[in-house]
């Protein structure tokens, strides 16, 4: 007994056993087991070991500056200025960064970037945020107390899922995401303990949303849970299809009928490159579809720094919108929001100058139009670049990337190959080859969910074109000899 004793005195108090088990249900593909192999790589080159490439190139998350990206000078000017005071005296610094740095700091306690602000924000940035969604939307009204600024996106997406889960067994909440998934929702539904309601994207119609698979979805889930939200992704992540207004309309309506809470993820929302393709924001949608839904359904919708034209992801910069929420829950909202503080000030500082840029007539407005509209453009070529390329290799079928940054192209996998993946998933074994082969990181296809017997890879379009047209032509012959050795 006394050496049991001393077994459980040595043991620890936290194990893999004791510790919560919905965070072991939790995955984030994008930052799984391939990326750590290529870190792993990196490091093994660096130490000149030698490698059938010179170097690792990383297509598998949407991290602009680290793939070469460059930042938006007047952003960074009004940053640094808020950061660093001083230099609002150095006369290299244009005017209109000045007085936006002034007009910031003044809006933060002892005009310090270092002080905590409102746990919702700064008030000066939610006006301003409320501001440019009434330009965005064309007039709809926009409150800024029904603003929350937030650390990125997922951080807003996070905080309302936690408001929206509750009940046991049959009744716990169910919620909609689309497949193929951003896995930010499925690793945060995990961790909450929700139901997972998987509703499929049409490959076939270019990722296109089906409101009979919709209704299918609800349907089904309505048997083992309480569907209570619904979840889209627009433009999509990991797909880079664009909806259209019907569509978006058709959404709304059925949110309504089945009473469902939306949220509406939108941080492409500038990154839209097809012909024939816009970018309609839900909130503009339901209130051109008049008061018998704009005062009904309730809609949040988010936004970030980290996306677009910006690219500033490290900034952890964003903001949520809701609309039609209850009184009594916004109260608890604006509760669990004070906990953690505040979001990072040099996060609603960014924010504040993307919803506030240099405006026509001021002296930083040419060169900031001149930049966002080369990033933009830049961006628009590679996608097409993507598509193309891949769609020319046998036994690859990439759809348009009519948004955001990420292609989804379809890839056979022959049967030998399936079978010698050996349970791990066979796109897992086609993207871990591709990786010992040629240096290059994607992201398999079940990471994100896909069709049953179908299989996929996520690369971004963010790489140099110079290095994109190299990643894109090893991927080509990559998949030329492994379908030959493994037919």
């Amino acid at each position: 007994p006394a050496l049991g004793a001393l077994d459980r005195s040595q043991a620890k108090v936290l194990t893999i056993d004791t510790m919560n088990p919905t965070v072991k249900k939790v995955e984030y593909a994008v930052r799984g087991p391939i990326v750590q192999r290529a870190v792993e790589l990196e490091r093994e080159l660096s130490q000149g070991v030698k490698k059938p490439f010179a170097e690792v190139i990383k297509a598998n998350i949407g991290d602009a500056h680290a793939m070469g990206q460059q930042p938006i000078t007047f952003f960074r000017q009004v940053l640094a200025l808020c950061s660093y005071p001083e230099l609002l005296n150095d006369s290299t610094f244009p005017e209109d960064a000045k007085s936006r740095a002034r007009r910031i700091l003044q809006s933060c306690g002892g005009n310090s970037l270092g002080s905590y602000s409102a746990s919702q924000g700064i008030e000066s940035v939610r006006q301003d945020v409320a501001r440019y969604i009434e330009r965005r939307d064309g007039g709809v009204p926009c409150a800024p107390d029904n603003i929350y600024l937030t650390t990125g996106a997922s951080d807003g997406i996070v905080t309302m899922l936690k408001l929206l889960v509750c009940g046991e067994g049959a009744t716990r909440t169910g919620v909609m995401i689309s497949i193929p998934q951003y896995p930010l929702y499925s690793a945060a539904l995990a961790e909450l303990g929700a139901v997972q309601v998987n509703y499929y994207l049409n490959e076939e119609k270019c990722w296109s949303l089906d409101i009979s698979e919709l209704q299918r979805s609800v349907d089904e889930a309505r048997t083992h849970c309480n569907p209570r939200a619904l979840c889209i992704i627009n433009p999509g992540n990991p797909t880079g299809q664009v909806q259209s207004r019907q569509c978006i309309e058709d959404v709304i309506r059925f949110a309504a009928k089945e009473r469902l809470f939306l949220m509406a993820d939108e941080v492409y929302q500038d990154n839209v490159y097809a012909d024939g393709c816009q970018f309609h924001s839900f909130k503009k949608v339901l209130f051109e579809m008049g008061p018998e839904y704009s005062s009904t359904v309730e809609l949040a919708s988010f936004h970030s720094t980290s996306k677009c034209y910006m690219g500033e992801c490290g900034f952890r910069g964003g903001y949520m919108e809701i609309i039609n929420m209850d009184n009594e829950v916004k109260a608890q909202l604006t509760k669990l929001v004070s906990v953690r503080l505040c979001p990072p000030v040099p996060g609603q500082a960014l924010m504040d100058l993307v919803v506030n840029p240099p405006q026509p007539g001021e002296p930083s407005y040419d060169n900031f139009i001149k930049e966002r509209t080369a990033t933009l453009s830049v961006l628009a070529e590679k996608a097409k670049l993507t598509e193309q390329v891949l769609n020319t290799v046998e036994g690859i079928r990439c759809n348009p990337v009519q948004g955001a940054m990420y292609s989804f192209p379809r890839i056979s996998i022959p049967e030998k190959a399936v079978k010698e993946a050996n349970g791990q998933q066979p796109d897992m074994f086609y993207c871990m080859r591709l990786l010992e082969e040629t240096g290059i990181c994607l992201v398999p296809g079940s990471g994100f969910g896909q069709k049953d017997g179908t299989y996929h890879f996520r690369m971004t379009i963010l790489p140099p074109t110079d290095k994109l047209k190299i990643l894109l032509d090893k991927v080509k012959e990559f998949h030329h000899k492994f379908t030959q050795k493994y037919s």
